[in-house]
């Protein structure tokens, strides 16, 4: 019942969708040395990516 539901406009779906593209096929081209784990403690504090929506740590969404 106290579920929360986001508008997601098209243009910001797009935009996750190309940046999941661009890390898909940066990784390929440069594969991840550490393990996932090891990845994640290194990823930087003050963003983070969750799903198709990129969010600051405060909460706000990037432009």
């Amino acid at each position: 019942m106290g579920e929360v539901i986001r508008f997601v406009s098209k243009s910001e779906r797009e935009r996750a969708r190309l940046i999941r593209e661009a890390r898909a096929m940066y990784d390929s081209i440069f594969p991840p040395a550490d393990t996932p784990g090891e990845q994640q403690e290194k990823a930087p504090k003050s963003h983070t990516i969750s799903g198709a929506n990129v969010q600051r740590s405060d909460g706000g969404l990037l432009s």
